[in-house]
C-alpha cells in the first residue's frame, strides 16, 4: 500500500493510503467468486480512468442505546366519510347488485347504518395506530419478549402507499407508540454503496434509509474480527473497499454501526486474550505483577547506585577545594 497521493494505478483506501488497481481487482475476483449467484457480488467499471465498484454492503447493528425513527412527512391521516364509498371498489363495505336499470334496490336503514358506521371510525383512525407490525424484535432492554400483532386487513393500494419509501428495522416499521427502540445487536442490514462514498457518506444513507432521526455524528463503522479485534474506521475512509480488503467471509470480520462515543477500538494484542478464561487471564495478572516488581527493584537499585556516585563525587569536590 502506498502512503502518498494515489496516481491512476492505484486506487484510494483513505486521505493519505492506496492500493494497487491491479491487486484490487485480484481482491475484488476473490470476492465475487465467495458470492457466486448471489446479489452481494460487486461490480466494477471505470470511469475518467478511475476504477469504480459498486454493490451491497452488509452492516450489522450493534448499538447500546435506542434509537428513534421520524415520522414520514407524506403519511398523513386519511379521512374518508361512507358517501365516498362506491359498489364494487376494493375494501367497499357494501357491495350490492343493480338492477336493469343501473339502480340500487332499496334497503332497510338499519342494514346500511351500521356498516357505514363502522367504516366512517375505521376510516378517520390515525394511520400511524394502523401501522401495526407483523413481528418486532427487540433487544432485552426494551421487551421481555418477542411482541407479534395481527395486521389489519387493507386495500392493497393503501397499504403500498404506507409503506413506500419506508424500510424497515428486522420487521419493526415506524409506529409513534414503538419508534425509540433498540435494533437487536448483531442482526444484519445492508445499503447499496460505491468505492467513492467515504464512512460519512455510508452512515448518512443508511441512517436515510431507515429515517433514523438521530445525525450520522452519533455513530460510527467498526471492523469487528472473529478474534475480538475492533477497528474504527476513519471519516475519510471507504467502506466498500475496507470490506474488500478484509476479505469476503463475514465469519472472518464484519462491519458494525455503534456509537461514536460507546464504541471502543480493541487492538491485536489485547484480543489476543479476550477469549481466555478468568482463571486463565487472573494467572497473567499475577505473573504480570511478579514481573512488573521485579522491573521495580532493579530500577530502585539502578537508582540507588548513581546516586551513591554522585555523592561521593560532590565529596571529592568539596574536599579539594
Amino acid at each position: 500500500m502506498k502512503e502518498d497521493c494515489p496516481p491512476s494505478s492505484h486506487v484510494p483506501i483513505s486521505d493519505s493510503k492506496s492500493i494497487l488497481k491491479s491487486e484490487l481487482l485480484s481482491l475484488l475476483k476473490t470476492y465475487n467468486c465467495y458470492h457466486e449467484g448471489r446479489s452481494f457480488q460487486l461490480r466494477h467499471r471505470e470511469e475518467e480512468g478511475a476504477l469504480v465498484i459498486e454493490g451491497l454492503l452488509n452492516i450489522a447493528w450493534g448499538l447500546r442505546r435506542p434509537i428513534r425513527l421520524q415520522i414520514q412527512d407524506d403519511r398523513e391521516r386519511v379521512h374518508l366519510s361512507s358517501a365516498s364509498w362506491t359498489p364494487g371498489q376494493p375494501g367497499c363495505p357494501l357491495k350490492e347488485p343493480l338492477l336493469q336499470d343501473g339502480r340500487v334496490p332499496a334497503q332497510e336503514p338499519r342494514t346500511q347504518t351500521a356498516p357505514r358506521a363502522k367504516s366512517s371510525r375505521d376510516s378517520t383512525e390515525p394511520l400511524e395506530e394502523d401501522e401495526e407490525t407483523p413481528q418486532l424484535m427487540r433487544t432485552k432492554s426494551d421487551a421481555a419478549c418477542v411482541i407479534q400483532r395481527r395486521p389489519r386487513a387493507r386495500a392493497p393500494g393503501e397499504a403500498q402507499r404506507i409503506r413506500r419509501h419506508r424500510f424497515s428495522i428486522n420487521g419493526h416499521f415506524y409506529n409513534h407508540k414503538t419508534s425509540v427502540f433498540t435494533p437487536a445487536y448483531g442482526s444484519v442490514t445492508n445499503v447499496r454503496v460505491n468505492s467513492t462514498m467515504t464512512t460519512v457518506h455510508v452512515l448518512t444513507l443508511l441512517l436515510n434509509k431507515f429515517r433514523v432521526e438521530n445525525g450520522p455524528s452519533e455513530f460510527a463503522l467498526y471492523i469487528v474480527h472473529e478474534s475480538g479485534e475492533r477497528t474504527k474506521l476513519k471519516d475519510c475512509e471507504y467502506p466498500l473497499i475496507s470490506r474488500i480488503l478484509h476479505g469476503p467471509c463475514e465469519k472472518i470480520a464484519r462491519i458494525f454501526l455503534m456509537e461514536a462515543d460507546l464504541g471502543e477500538e480493541v487492538p491485536h494484542d489485547v484480543a489476543q486474550y479476550i477469549k481466555f478464561e478468568m482463571p486463565v487471564l487472573d494467572s497473567f495478572v499475577e505473573k504480570l505483577k511478579e514481573e512488573e516488581e521485579r522491573e521495580i527493584i532493579k530500577l530502585t537499585m539502578k537508582f540507588q547506585a548513581l546516586r551513591l556516585t554522585m555523592l561521593q563525587r560532590l565529596e571529592q569536590l568539596v574536599e579539594a577545594k
